[in-house]
């Protein structure tokens, strides 16, 4: 009992001191930004077949499918780069509205594929092949970059610029010196795509497509000393 309050006693002069030995320090929140023409599309695009069997639905699908496939490797698609990303088979009911008595009047077949496809201006004519093959579902397109790592760089550079120009305003503002770095962190960056002007577009003889360019920000959060 008494080795505990003699600890306690320590502990409480010892604190105030502790306290002020904690160094104070300026955070700041930096944000750098880089662009990037895209060099790479990812399309999703397949069918949908009806038939009165299921068997008959997933054949129409699983060959209108084949003929898609056939053409992409004909184009010079390279298999790595075509993925199935939905196969899927669900009863065609009848309209409640309309019919008295619900019931199932055939099968929907769904066959989805995801393709990379890292040659843009091949990207329109592509597109009009894969729809006179039979393709009658479209999910979407987006561009992105197969390397990265360049702009990116870039963007961290102007991230940590930014952040030390921050902190030297503060510390400016405060009547204080900066001192050294005391730690640093990424806080996340990922390409964006944004509208801009002078974008690819596909040959007249296909769909156009403009791929624009891609936006990389990223944030870095900084914590400094402040100069005693």
């Amino acid at each position: 009992m008494r080795f505990a309050l003699v600890l306690a006693a320590v502990l409480a002069i010892a604190a105030p001191a502790l306290a002020q030995t904690t160094a104070p320090t300026i955070t700041v929140t930096g944000t750098g930004e880089a662009s990037a023409a895209p060099d790479t599309a990812i399309v999703s695009l397949g069918v949908e077949e009806q038939a009165e069997t299921a068997r008959d639905a997933m054949d129409r699908a699983s060959r209108a499918a084949g003929a898609i496939l056939s053409r992409l490797e004909e184009m010079g698609v390279a298999a790595r780069d075509i993925q199935t990303s939905e196969l899927s088979l669900a009863p065609v009911w009848n309209d409640p509205e309309r019919d008295a008595q619900r019931e199932i009047t055939g099968y929907a077949a769904r066959n989805q594929v995801t393709v990379r496809l890292r040659d843009l201006d091949a990207l329109g004519g592509i597109l009009d092949a894969v729809l006179a093959d039979g393709a009658n579902r479209f999910g979407g397109l987006s561009f992105t970059l197969a390397d990265p790592s360049g702009p990116m760089a870039e963007a961290r550079a102007a991230a940590v610029r930014d952040a030390m120009s921050r902190a030297a305003q503060l510390a400016e503002a405060a009547g204080v010196g900066l001192g050294p770095v005391q730690s640093i962190g990424e806080r996340g960056g990922a390409p964006r795509p944004v509208m801009m002007e002078g974008a690819r577009m596909a040959s007249d003889a296909a769909m156009p497509v403009a791929a624009g360019e891609l936006e990389l920000r990223v944030q870095v959060e900084m914590v400094f000393a402040i100069a005693q």
